[in-house]
């Protein structure tokens, strides 16, 4: 097997599991607000190893899987996602993104802005769109980058990540 088909079945694996993790882990840990977004870290992971417009497809699947769990501001998660998946893979060739905390402080931003276009999309009042974006989506985007950590140091050989800061 050649190495761009490892790295490309290195890379569904760890999808994979992220999936599995999502459906299966993620409702058992408690408040889905503060839980890590494993979904978002698998769009992220993926969109900064390939060009803006497969992040941008690869983000609006994962939307379209999102708004379909959540079908009240359907449309608003795909929209959210998909501008993720490009700034995400865009963000990859302005910043030095082989560096794991530059990864998982992406993670965090993009998840955050995810929770911005699909609260803002979706209608929510001022209140309450203040009270997410300023308590609740930076809990989560902690807990996600921090999860996203843990996930590229585990994996950073497959994902030829520097140890350094």
């Amino acid at each position: 097997m050649s190495a761009h088909r490892v790295n490309r079945a290195q890379l569904m694996l760890v999808m994979l599991v992220l999936v599995v993790l999502q459906f299966y882990l993620r409702p058992r840990l408690g408040n889905a607000r503060v839980t890590p977004d494993f979904l978002l870290i698998g769009l992220m992971l993926f969109a900064m190893r390939s060009g803006p417009g497969v992040g941008a497809v690869a983000g609006f699947l994962v939307g379209l899987i999102e708004d379909a769990l959540t079908p009240a501001r359907f449309g608003a998660g795909a929209l959210a996602h998909t501008l993720v998946g490009y700034f995400a893979a865009w963000g990859r060739s302005v910043f030095f993104a082989d560096n794991m905390l530059v990864n998982a402080a992406f993670v965090a931003v993009g998840l955050w802005f995810r929770d911005l276009i699909v609260l803002v999309t979706s209608g929510t009042e001022h209140t309450q769109l203040l009270t997410e974006l300023m308590v609740y989506s930076p809990l989560q985007a902690i807990t996600t980058a921090a999860f996203a950590l843990l996930m590229l140091m585990t994996f950073r050989a497959w994902f030829s990540i520097r140890l350094d800061a």
